[in-house]
């Protein structure tokens, strides 16, 4: 074909690539723009994909169709890249398309999806003047798949549009799926923290038998902490990623277990006030008058109470739900603390216990025998203890002893 004839063929085309050539180098956020809308699209294809199908919106012979129609046209392609399905391709929903390779947990691809630190000090650094870095760091940085931890980039540009620090991405959309799997199962919310799965049980997503840490990590609410290796097989303890997913989450987890948004949110932003005063006493009445206005239709309507960790879970999310500093079964010397909290210059050391199972008392007197305390002094810092009792009967806070060391 002519010269000419090409250039009348295909000038629009041309010209359109190089208008978009010349935009992407003259603004280069925008591809981080377009990844940020990529990363919000991929986290609901789970939740979505399984409640459609749960609705009979969806079959699973024609998301099998759909897959094949790759597998069929495996000459013709030389590199295909798909996320936001990890496992789905190898397990029944997806097994028209059981030749990829899954490199979720390939450490050389762990920065592959989001922006590293280095991204966000040198693409990014002109956005970065008035904004507190090591907030940025801790509000949206943290996920981690064996390599490099990177950041969410659809809360980061929003970050840098606004100024002002918010659960963006959590906010486009509560995970109902998820938090109605937790309660149902009686998910024992401090535990989200300090999780641990195996590699065989993080990498399967079987949609006839989810499994809760699969969901989790797979969606992008947990992620990697540490990892325990033998030959042959590895064990991942998984933590939130961030402050925005911890607070968030447990924010949408209060709701469901106290029954309704207007009785947790004010309760939660009251504790952080009294926590900044260091306000003991003022603790015992907010939480025993927190759970004395769960109405008891509630109760007797919902089964979540009836299993052993409701209570303490509760406790838990109220602090998780603000982003703050939490350690749950923190070993120390003498044995494990239930909850610690650094927060305001002051350290908050909690055990609980049910009346029914354990005599009245125990709770702060095990805090003093194990000497849960010791690991903390010498920093100048108050150390607050704190025994508290729920009772079953009463369903509510029977005990509440504290003690200030320092």
């Amino acid at each position: 074909m002519p010269m000419w004839q090409l250039i009348t063929e295909y000038w629009a085309g041309w010209l359109c690539a190089l208008i978009g050539g010349g935009i992407l180098a003259a603004i280069p956020k925008i591809k981080a723009l377009w990844d940020a809308v990529l990363a919000l699209l991929h986290d609901r294809i789970y939740t979505e994909c399984y409640r459609f199908m749960e609705l009979g919106y969806i079959t699973r012979d024609g998301l099998r169709n759909l897959c094949s129609v790759l597998k069929g046209a495996d000459e013709h392609l030389k590199l295909v890249f798909r996320t936001g399905v990890s496992k789905f391709s190898k397990v029944s929903l997806f097994s028209g398309l059981n030749n990829l390779r899954d490199i979720t947990l390939d450490a050389r691809w762990s920065a592959l999806c989001g922006y590293t630190d280095a991204d966000v000090d040198t693409v990014f650094a002109p956005e970065l003047p008035g904004l507190d870095r090591e907030e940025i760091r801790r509000w949206y940085n943290g996920y981690n798949w064996l390599g490099t931890s990177v950041y969410n980039p659809f809360d980061l540009l929003l970050l840098f549009d606004t100024r002002e620090f918010k659960p963006y991405w959590f906010e486009t959309g509560t995970p109902t799926f998820l938090i109605d799997m937790l309660t149902s199962r009686h998910w024992y919310t401090p535990d989200l923290s300090r999780t641990v799965a195996t590699e065989t049980l993080l990498s399967a997503f079987d949609v006839d038998r989810i499994e809760t840490e699969a969901l989790l990590f797979q969606a992008g609410y947990l992620t990697i902490d540490s990892v325990w290796a033998i030959p042959g097989r590895k064990e991942y303890t998984l933590k939130y990623p961030n402050k925005e997913v911890q607070a968030s989450l447990n924010d949408s987890l209060l709701r469901v277990l106290t029954g309704g948004a207007r009785i947790s949110e004010p309760q939660v932003s009251r504790l952080y006030r009294l926590l900044q005063a260091q306000d003991v006493a003022g603790l015992r009445g907010l939480f025993h008058a927190f759970y004395a206005s769960i109405p008891h239709d509630w109760y007797r309507s919902s089964d979540i109470a009836r299993y052993e960790g409701y209570y303490a879970s509760v406790f838990y999310s109220h602090f998780a739900a603000l982003g703050l500093d939490i350690r749950v079964e923190e070993t120390t010397s003498h044995g494990r603390i239930d909850m610690a909290v650094e927060f305001a210059g002051a350290v908050w050391l909690f055990e609980f216990k049910v009346v029914e199972l354990v005599p009245e008392g125990r709770a702060l007197a095990q805090i003093r025998e194990r000497g849960y305390a010791d690991k903390y002094r010498g920093r100048g810092q108050p150390i607050h203890l704190v025994g508290v009792e729920f009772s079953r009967d009463s369903r509510n806070i029977v005990g509440f002893e504290t003690e200030t060391l320092g």
